[in-house]
């Protein structure tokens, strides 16, 4: 594993990191006293509308990766929603009211919500196959990683005085420098994907920034690998299908397995369980900075346990992890609801202990099995030419999910209480049936390879792959003279 591809990972996971945070912060905003006080104590629905908005800027944001994403291209699309991110969250940060603060959210939304497919599409098209899981999963590591930060600033920021802004507006503010830093580096630091660049006739630079990521050409190995890459793409490119339409009729399968792994999370109350986690624990009794607490080591397990998903990935693959990932939530949502209805309104505080138990075990198992394996699994399975149309068309259906169980959350909570985890009992238990007898395995194999898994014609190159490195040369002299099988 060359460390500069572990290094382009991670710098490029900024994107991911901004919308962990900025996921993660408004947790512990809406909970701080100067902040309802400021904004005029919102109601439920209010407060469901801070969420909803802001899910739908993230809606809109994928739309503008299925449109644009892939003519800009990775970097310089990841480039300009740094810009749009960064608007947004001085936005937010600078708000005087609850309106401009929701114009800052719904802004900031468009901007992650495009970074955060965007992201996992650029390093799974960097990763050498065998350890794509890592690389392809450092997204899901640093959306982890800026909800724990997250969720410790606000904890921190929560012994100001509650009188003062600062405990709400300072928090805001940490989001700034990352967007800044991720723009500037894209610019001077990171390469193009090659595999977006040899499918738009840039094969000399991808080849320099192929070199650039995994090594020198001259290894035999790594060259066959860059001239089977290449003859794939110059294939599937020859084939591709004038429209949607045709599109979906060839990779249908693809398409309906790249949008179930994305709506299932949402579908799944994840998203639910982060935002109001600190509702549900004032509902089990917990007070003051107690509460902000909670939400602190609820964050740390997620990156603690997310760190040690990234060697799963590609040690028992995606196919169990997901499969086992929701069976597991499946049954943790049936335990959450039984202790909220049976302790929730009782004096026994080791009832209620095991009610918060149940809410850090489903936050275990989603960032343990199913945070880094969703986001990549959806765009590994997709043919390069409609990686970035339908890994949009998924996020899109997981924000507009999202929007759905979470703007109805407070309500729901306040109202039928326990009765809301069944929701989420029925559509995991669905979509871990869908895992089981729909869901192929992709570890260990390129991009081009997994195309073989749904009955696709893969083609290689006639470059010869020998352990001698000297071999280099008769490989290049048939550079050009390549053959399908």
């Amino acid at each position: 594993m060359r460390a500069y591809v572990v290094l382009t990972g991670l710098f490029a996971g900024l994107g991911s990191f901004l919308f962990g945070y900025d996921t993660g912060i408004i947790t512990t905003s809406i909970a701080h006293e100067s902040f309802k006080e400021y904004m005029g104590h919102p109601s439920n629905a209010a407060t469901g509308a801070i969420v909803a908005t802001y899910i739908a800027g993230e809606a809109f944001g994928a739309l503008l990766q299925m449109l644009i994403g892939d003519k800009l291209g990775r970097k310089r699309f990841m480039q300009l929603m740094c810009i749009v991110v960064t608007i947004g969250t001085c936005i937010q940060t600078s708000a005087q009211n609850y309106a401009m603060f929701l114009a800052g959210r719904i802004i900031t939304g468009v901007a992650v919500g495009a970074l955060v497919s965007t992201v996992p599409i650029y390093n799974s098209e960097i990763s050498p196959p065998e350890i794509r899981g890592v690389i392809g999963g450092i997204s899901g590591l640093l959306i982890s990683m800026g909800t724990c930060t997250a969720n410790w600033v606000g904890f921190a920021c929560g012994y100001a005085p509650d009188t003062s802004e600062f405990q709400w507006r300072f928090p805001l503010a940490m989001q700034i420098p990352p967007g800044v830093i991720l723009f500037i580096g894209l610019q001077f630091v990171l390469p193009d994907s090659p595999r977006w660049l040899i499918r738009h006739a840039r094969d000399d630079e991808a080849r320099q920034a192929f070199t650039r990521i995994r090594g020198d050409l001259d290894a035999a190995a790594l060259h066959k690998e860059f001239e089977d890459m290449r003859e794939q793409i110059l294939y599937e490119k020859s084939i591709e299908l004038p429209g949607i339409k045709e599109a979906w009729r060839k990779y249908k399968k693809r398409v309906i397995i790249a949008v179930i792994v994305q709506s299932a999370t949402s579908l799944a109350g994840t998203n639910v369980l982060g935002y109001y986690q600190t509702t549900l624990y004032k509902g089990l009794g917990m007070q003051g900075h107690t509460i902000l607490l909670l939400a602190g080591v609820y964050g740390t397990i997620s990156l603690l346990v997310n760190c040690v998903s990234l060697k799963l990935l590609d040690f028992i693959g995606r196919y169990p992890m997901l499969l086992f990932g929701f069976g597991g939530l499946c049954v943790d949502l049936v335990y959450c609801a039984l202790m909220t209805h049976f302790f929730q309104g009782s004096d026994n505080q080791v009832g209620k202990g095991f009610a918060i138990l149940g809410i850090y075990i489903y936050n275990a198992i989603y960032f343990l099995m199913l945070n880094s394996t969703t986001w990549l699994y959806g765009v590994e399975i997709l043919p390069i030419h409609l990686r970035s149309t339908v890994t949009g068309l998924a996020s899109l259906s997981h924000f507009v999910f999202n929007i759905a169980v979470t703007q109805a959350g407070p309500t729901a909570f306040a109202t039928i209480g326990a009765n809301f985890y069944y929701v989420f009992v029925g559509t995991t238990f669905l979509t871990t049936v869908s895992i089981f007898f729909m869901f192929p395995e992709t570890k260990g194999k390129t991009l081009e390879e997994i195309a073989a898994e749904f009955g696709d014609e893969v083609v290689t190159s006639d470059a010869p792959l020998a352990k001698d490195d000297g071999s280099v040369k008769a490989a290049d002299e048939q550079i050009e003279d390549y053959s399908r099988p």
